[in-house]
């Protein structure tokens, strides 16, 4: 048994390698499964990026409406909002954004 494992020395460690090498490259820390995890997680956090750099535009816009110079208009939008505050004889509807 010795004598046929010190005869096909050169192919068992090459064998060895590429199974090694094999394995690593498919499911290894920087193989083809990590490289497609770690891609899809890139495209999310970009994603995620473009939302909120749009919700950072939108909240800059708001304030500067209420900072520079105040805008009327925005106020009394905020105040019929948030304290539910309407003029005589009108009709307040509260719509509900469906949540998902």
């Amino acid at each position: 048994m010795i004598r046929l494992i010190k005869k096909n020395y050169f192919l068992l460690t090459s064998v060895f390698l590429i199974l090694y090498f094999s394995f690593n490259l498919v499911s290894g820390e920087r193989g083809l499964f990590s490289y497609i995890e770690k891609k899809e997680l890139l495209s999310n956090l970009k994603k995620e990026e473009i939302s909120l750099t749009g919700k950072i535009v939108d909240m800059d816009h708001k304030n500067s409406l209420l900072s520079t110079n105040l805008d009327l208009d925005y106020v009394e939008t905020l105040i019929r909002e948030r304290f539910l505050f309407g003029k005589a004889d009108e009709t307040i509807y509260i719509i509900k954004k469906d949540e998902k």
